[in-house]
């Protein structure tokens, strides 16, 4: 059985809107007997209240004043209609509970099979500020996640971006299991304290050995800490900022076109990388010969080699081989079109 967000707001919004009737019946009666007490039997505001709610609870006791006949008829009427609207105020409370301990056990047991079925995955530990970004842009982008925060308040946020994700201490070598590092491509760490990014990265190389792990730091003695842990790549936010920052004042025409090629979604020319493939055409073939830029006009930035080497503004000559990742620009429909030839597609 699966139960929908759409259900599961429209059950919850049914079942408010059921306690809210019941509550205002309640005050409705509460109003009508103290008004009724007043009318009937001249009584001041405050012995009208009490004698009201003595009777619509039944707690036995005594009247406040002697009553006449036609207050004691009123009482009648006041007990058997007070109490229909006191049980239907308090079944639809518990049919509220009820309906979200039930939603929450569906809610975790769905949550539960998606994170089995995950797997080629990175696992983001810290929902913080950067957390955050890192997750709508690989979910954008369409490359599986999950999230593990201690913070209870990201729940709803991650629900409403449909992000799977587990409340819990990321420190856990238990959690962590949980999460499926055993099938994960990789791990970001991005908690707040540069001794937990340490732990996790740490527990993390344990667990997978061949995981990538990406952490973040504000500390440069803590940088070298986390690259001997196991991390294959470490991030200090401040010190890209910064370097940004001091970039847009000195070459403002650079920034401002690796901020469009690499950040502005709504143009045209993209950078990105691609893999080549063993069953590529280009395989063994060299730029010149490619047609690279001459058919799909697509420039080649850069060619990372298999073995890791870094080939900035390579020449024509240089050649493409199988594993090779090229860093290429042009528009997105010529790059999808270089991407599907790399491949071997």
């Amino acid at each position: 059985m699966v139960i929908s967000r759409d259900t599961n707001d429209s059950v919850s919004s049914l079942g408010a809107r059921k306690v809210m009737r019941g509550l205002v019946m309640l005050v409705g009666i509460l109003v009508l007997g103290t008004a009724g007490y007043m009318v009937i039997e001249k009584w001041e505001l405050l012995d009208a209240l009490y004698m009201t709610v003595i009777t619509i609870t039944t707690v036995g006791f005594k009247e406040v004043k002697d009553i006449s006949e036609a207050g004691r008829i009123f009482t009648l009427v006041i007990i058997f209609t007070g109490m229909g609207i006191m049980a239907y105020t308090l079944g639809m409370v518990a049919q509220v509970m009820v309906d979200f301990q039930i939603r929450s056990i569906f809610g975790r047991r769905k949550l539960g099979s998606k994170i089995k079925l995950l797997k080629n995955h990175y696992i983001i530990c810290g929902y913080g500020r950067i957390g955050r970004i890192i997750s709508q842009e690989l979910k954008e982008n369409r490359v599986p996640l999950l999230v593990i925060d201690n913070n209870p308040e990201s729940k709803q946020a991650l629900d409403s971006h449909e992000i799977p994700y587990i409340i819990d201490d990321a420190t856990s070598e238990d959690i962590l299991i949980e999460a499926g590092i055993e099938r994960a491509k990789g791990l970001v760490a991005v908690v707040l304290s540069d001794a937990d990014n340490l732990f996790i990265t740490m527990t993390a190389r344990v667990l997978n050995p061949k995981l990538f792990i990406l952490a973040r730091t504000d500390e440069e003695h803590a940088q070298r800490k986390l690259l001997r842990a196991g991390a294959n790549r470490v991030v200090m936010p401040y010190r890209i900022g910064g370097q940004k920052m001091a970039h847009t004042i000195i070459k403002p025409a650079v920034t401002e076109f690796l901020e469009f090629t690499v950040h502005d979604r709504h143009i045209e020319l993209k950078m990105e990388e691609l893999l080549v493939g063993e069953k590529s055409r280009l395989d063994g073939v060299t730029l010149a010969d490619s047609g690279i830029r001459q058919e799909m006009n697509v420039i080649i930035v850069a060619i990372r080699k298999k073995a890791g080497e870094m080939k900035f503004n390579p020449s024509s000559e240089s050649r493409i081989e199988m594993g090779d990742t090229l860093i290429a620009l042009g528009h997105s429909n010529d790059l999808m079109k270089l991407s599907s030839i790399l491949s071997g597609n």
